[in-house]
C-alpha cells in the first residue's frame, strides 16, 4: 500500500502539468532599412557574379559578395548587396526573399549593422593559469 503511495506522488512531481509552459518563441528583431542586404541559404555553387545578376533585376547593385570558404572556395551559405538606394533594397527583398537561386530557397533581409570592435587595453597582459606563477614556486 505504501509502494502504491510513493508511486502516485512520484508520479504527480514528475508530471508535464507540474512544470511551465514552453515561452514563446521571441520574434528576430529587425534591422532598421539601409542599401545593404544580408543574403542567407545560398547554394555552395552559387558565385558573387551569379549574387548579383539575381539581385540587379530589382534596382542598381553597387556591390555584391558571396562569403567563401578559405579552404574549398565554396559559398558558406550567405552572402551581402549593396544597392545604390534604400528602394531599390526594398526592392530586392521583394522580389528574392523565399525565391530559389541555385536550386535552393534564399532569404534577403535588411543587414544589420557591425558593432565597432572592442578596443583592447595596451598594458594588460592574459593572465596564465598553466605555468608556475612569479613567486614562491620553487624559491623554497
Amino acid at each position: 500500500m505504501a509502494a502504491a503511495a510513493a508511486r502516485s506522488g512520484f508520479r504527480r512531481m514528475f508530471s508535464i502539468s507540474a512544470f511551465a509552459p514552453p515561452k514563446p518563441p521571441v520574434p528576430r528583431p529587425q534591422a532598421d532599412p539601409s542599401p545593404n542586404l544580408f543574403v542567407s541559404g545560398l547554394s555552395k555553387r552559387t558565385t558573387t557574379e551569379g549574387l548579383r545578376d539575381a539581385f540587379a533585376k530589382f534596382g542598381e547593385v553597387v556591390h555584391a559578395r558571396v562569403v567563401t570558404d578559405r579552404v574549398t572556395g565554396f559559398s558558406k551559405g550567405f552572402g551581402f548587396v549593396r544597392y545604390a538606394t534604400v528602394e531599390d533594397a526594398r526592392k530586392g527583398i521583394e522580389g528574392m526573399d523565399g525565391k530559389f537561386l541555385d536550386g535552393w530557397v534564399i532569404f534577403a533581409e535588411y543587414a544589420k549593422p557591425r558593432p565597432p570592435p572592442q578596443q583592447a587595453e595596451v598594458n594588460s597582459q592574459p593572465q596564465q593559469s598553466w605555468g608556475p606563477s612569479s613567486g614562491s614556486w620553487g624559491s623554497r
